[in-house]
């Protein structure tokens, strides 16, 4: 049986670009589009520069609420996938967020 040839390496920059926009990336529907964009965020590149806990409390902050820290997650894994990272399920990034305390 012939063997298939290697996948070629993607490269973390080549994984950005592929990303152009902010629906483009995994985790991003349309409530986490709505919030990017109520926190003025509009592009992978803008994303890419942010931090997750940041973006959670300037997103509770601006809507007077507090949100599940889910959406810590969901910031942490769009982040990563914009800085270049392979796409990946949200949930995978709880353990990190739960290492990180309590949010107060």
């Amino acid at each position: 049986m012939p063997r298939r040839p290697a996948k070629p390496s993607v490269s973390r920059r080549d994984r950005a670009k592929r990303a152009q926009r902010l629906q483009d990336l995994a985790n991003v529907g349309p409530a986490t589009l709505a919030d990017l964009h109520a926190l003025g965020i509009r592009t992978v590149a803008q994303l890419a520069r942010r931090d997750a806990i940041v973006l959670y409390e300037s997103l509770c902050k601006r809507t007077g609420t507090r949100h599940d820290p889910c959406v810590i997650d969901v910031f942490m894994a769009i982040i990563h996938q914009a800085r270049g990272g392979k796409p990946t399920p949200w949930w995978k990034f709880t353990p990190a967020r739960k290492r990180l305390g309590p949010l107060d």
